[in-house]
């Protein structure tokens, strides 16, 4: 009896050590995957992705992007563990998204920036808007706001002093401006439909606008809305995360925004 109960008992101690031994694999696995899967969307975010692929590649990592074309679904499947990481947003806008959905989202680095312009079809400059025109703005809190500010800037509206504005703070409208918030991807194609309209840049590149050419107004250069790599905070210093960040600001993906984009998107790092 003896013998059989000291046969069992080793049984059970090796089956308990085997045990720990394959949750710890599993563990250091998740901790430096080899395969990387980040959202983004198509211009100029998995472009500049593409070009992150050899980088990676070289320190045995495999890059697979999933392109997306609406600003919520990143970051869910982020939060959701869907994706590793995304790349699409800048801070304000991730910083909203959390405080809105009750997400836990941070970023890593800062990749670049892109100048928000006004695009028209109709007029050349923002001083020829005519009295009871209408220009379209993204519907999204943080670029809804970022447009009227621009809007502010050119002297169109006035508004109220806070960091995050809606048109519901227009404190001066001279000539009855109509304000119409439309999904951000929509506005390049509804452009001959409006007077003016306020796009985010990867969308104008999308809609074959150059915001250096095509822009009546643009943001200035230093503008704090820089696109960042997004991921889960407790994922943030693990070594395949890392790997990324370190590759998205690379020399070679520096010169790559340089060269390939002229100005109109430019590095932030």
């Amino acid at each position: 009896m003896k013998k059989l109960l000291s046969v069992v008992l080793s049984g059970l101690l090796i089956f308990a050590a085997g045990g720990c031994g394959a949750k710890q694999d599993t563990t250091g696995a998740d901790n430096d995957k080899k395969t990387i899967v980040v959202g983004a969307t198509a211009v100029p975010h998995a472009e500049i992705l593409e070009q992150v692929k050899p980088i990676l590649a070289k320190k045995g990592y495999t890059l697979e992007i999933k392109v997306f074309t609406d600003y919520v679904a990143p970051n869910t499947a982020v939060q959701d563990g869907e994706l590793d990481a995304n790349f699409f947003q800048h801070i304000p806008y991730l910083t909203k998204f959390n405080q809105e959905k009750k997400t836990d989202l941070d970023y890593t680095v800062k990749v670049h920036i892109e100048p928000m312009g006004v695009y028209s079809q109709k007029i050349k400059n923002l001083k020829d808007i005519k009295d009871g025109d209408t220009i379209a703005i993204p519907n999204d809190p943080t670029n809804g706001s970022r447009a009227l500010k621009l809007l502010e800037k050119n002297g169109v509206i006035k508004l109220k002093a806070a960091d995050l504005v809606t048109k519901l703070d227009i404190t001066e409208n001279k000539k009855n401006i109509k304000i119409t918030e439309l999904d951000a991807a929509q506005l390049p194609k509804v452009l001959g439909d409006v007077d003016a309209a306020v796009i985010n840049t990867n969308y104008a590149l999308q809609g074959n606008l150059n915001p250096l050419k095509d822009a009546i107004a643009l943001e200035a250069k230093d503008s704090p809305y820089a696109n960042v790599l997004a991921v889960k905070k407790e994922n943030k210093d693990k070594p395949y995360i890392k790997a990324l960040s370190e590759a998205l600001n690379s020399p070679e993906i520096k010169k790559f925004i340089e060269d390939k984009y002229k100005g109109s998107i430019i590095p932030a790092f």
